[in-house]
């Protein structure tokens, strides 16, 4: 057996997220079924540093599996990348010691997200991006992004009817760039762990501050209500990316 740790990056428009489901094309099927194909065998199970939902992107997903027999990194990456369809690369291949597991071992992850302000849908970016047509004020954004960093309890956060009990996470960075050469906004958000929809959560309360519907401090709030109600809105999928894992 070798160890292998897969970094890639895919394109979630025609994928029901990345884990695997009955009769759904997901990124975990596709990725396993090649491994299949590769060893001769039905298929070779993979574990993902975390799912990514229908229509999320990933520009450095992480999976870890066991691979029968011996293959040199780099053959395994091009073997691989031979068999992916179009909406899906293997950026680099290693081969890790067995206790490196893509979920266990990380140590905190990055997220991007993608805000269009183009007044009408721009079709070339709406798989790509979350659109908001409204009037923003960026320096509100920028304040009430100092309170979203910190260890909280993100419940208000978290979407309803979530299994993890424990909603309390810490975000080391949050940030936005204003880039007005193509009329987005563009947030990144660094921590040891998300819930689910949490940064889609997040994005859509920072937008509504940024319209001035919310207070500037909200956030403050909202941690103590820990009331998913209250935050109210999700940003869409298409604007959001997986961008990095850390180990």
């Amino acid at each position: 057996m070798t160890h292998f740790k897969l970094t890639l990056a895919y394109d979630g428009t025609n994928f029901a997220g990345y884990q695997i489901q009955p009769h759904q094309r997901t990124v975990q099927g596709v990725l396993q079924k090649a491994l299949g194909k590769m060893a001769k065998v039905d298929s070779i199970h993979i574990d993902g540093s975390g799912r990514t939902d229908s229509g999320v992107h990933a520009l450095g997903q992480v999976v870890s599996f066991d691979y029968p027999g011996e293959i040199p990194a780099r053959a395994m990456r091009l073997a691989m990348n031979s068999l992916m369809p179009l909406d899906i690369e293997i950026l680099d291949a290693e081969i890790v010691s067995a206790d490196f597991h893509a979920r266990y071992s990380a140590k905190g992850k990055r997220y991007q997200y993608r805000v269009a302000r183009g007044r009408f849908t721009d079709p070339f970016k709406r798989l790509y991006t979350g659109h908001y047509p409204y009037g923003l004020d960026v320096d509100r954004i920028r304040t009430a992004l100092k309170d979203v960093v910190g260890t909280h309890d993100f419940t208000s956060f978290a979407a309803s009817g979530g299994v993890i009990e424990d909603k309390v996470r810490t975000i080391y960075e949050a940030t936005v760039q204003d880039d007005q050469a193509n009329h987005e906004l563009v947030f990144e958000f660094y921590g040891n762990g998300f819930l689910y929809n949490m940064v889609r959560i997040i994005v859509a309360t920072l937008l509504e501050i940024g319209n001035g519907r919310r207070d500037v401090h909200d956030f403050l709030r909202l941690y103590e209500v820990k009331d998913r109600q209250q935050a109210r809105g999700t940003a869409p999928a298409s604007g959001l990316y997986l961008k990095e894992v850390y180990y």
